[in-house]
């Protein structure tokens, strides 16, 4: 099982409290050029705009700068499997005997053109709430930043949360519901931070911490991360590259920008978690046969007696 994967390599506590800190240091150490080019720049309140948005360069270089930390933070996971556990970068990944590619772009497309139709249905039906944002020359350079740093920036959310912890969290509870729910309510948390909740107001959380347990639920009933990895690259990407508003975490040089009246209804919220969300993983649970949800989701996490044997010899 996936998670039981992490008792065949180093699982001590101390690691993992390690690995974390690692981790951290490596994300706060990577906003320095951040914090230079402010200072640079003027000051760290330059072009700041009412929303308290980060307009201080140019869309495209900031964008970069945000995303460089998750970048580090993702190379900062793999040193930790390899250097304080011991473990290779497969095992953190999936069941499977090999990375299997082939759930990764079906999710990333399952996503990618239920974003586009959905976007550009809204865009149809409510034309005056959007500004066509096309630039074409800023928006090859948006392309390309993107392509390399969201896929690392999505990756590394998802072998941070649902690979790195979801699998020590299990080792030391012992069963599979503790991990879940600690790391969708740790990775909602963080994006408490983010601009669009004070735009929003806390209701957006709902949106957040759901798509934490969508994504831990996928990773669980799939034993593995590629379609964790496919959908939340998909659902970053597309959505940087289609569409942007001046109250967004990412501000992007995107086709499109979003310029009605920033709300979060009721309906907003539960209809993606509480309707689409649950489309996503029946479509999922239809394609790879999934079964025995109960045990996947809330069962025992044992060592397998391989490992038992080995260590009683």
């Amino acid at each position: 099982m996936y998670i039981a994967q992490a008792f065949r390599f180093h699982h001590e506590l101390w690691r993992y409290i390690v690995g974390v800190i690692i981790i951290m240091f490596g994300v706060i150490i990577a906003q320095i050029p951040f914090a230079i080019a402010l200072a640079l720049a003027g000051g760290f309140d330059v072009g700041m705009d009412e929303s308290g948005m980060l307009g201080f360069f140019d869309s495209n270089l900031t964008l970069f700068f945000l995303l460089l930390p998750f970048a580090v933070g993702f190379f900062a996971v793999l040193f930790n499997a390899k250097y304080i556990h011991g473990q290779p970068l497969l095992s953190l990944t999936t069941t499977r005997k090999k990375m299997d590619w082939s759930r990764v772009f079906f999710a990333f497309i399952l996503v990618a053109v239920f974003t586009i139709v959905s976007t550009l249905g809204y865009y149809f039906i409510y034309p005056e709430d959007y500004l066509l944002n096309f630039k074409p020359e800023s928006f090859l350079i948006l392309l390309g930043i993107a392509i390399v740093f969201i896929p690392l920036q999505t990756s590394f959310e998802e072998y941070m949360f649902r690979g790195y912890l979801m699998q020590g969290l299990g080792v030391f509870a012992k069963n599979r519901w503790v991990p879940l729910f600690l790391t969708s309510i740790i990775f909602g948390g963080l994006h408490y931070f983010n601009p669009e909740v004070g735009q929003l107001g806390d209701i957006i959380m709902i949106h957040y911490i759901g798509t934490g347990f969508m994504l831990g639920i996928m990773t669980l009933m799939d034993e593995g991360l590629e379609l964790a990895l496919g959908f939340h690259a998909a659902n970053n990407l597309v959505a940087a590259l289609l569409i942007t508003a001046d109250w967004t975490a990412f501000q992007t040089e995107s086709i499109f920008k979003d310029i009605s009246e920033p709300t979060a209804g009721f309906w907003d919220i539960v209809i993606p978690v509480f309707i689409i969300y649950p489309l996503f993983l029946f479509i999922m649970a239809k394609k790879y046969g999934w079964s025995d949800w109960k045990n996947k989701l809330f069962g025992k996490v044992e060592k397998p007696e391989t490992i038992k044997l080995s260590e009683e010899s």
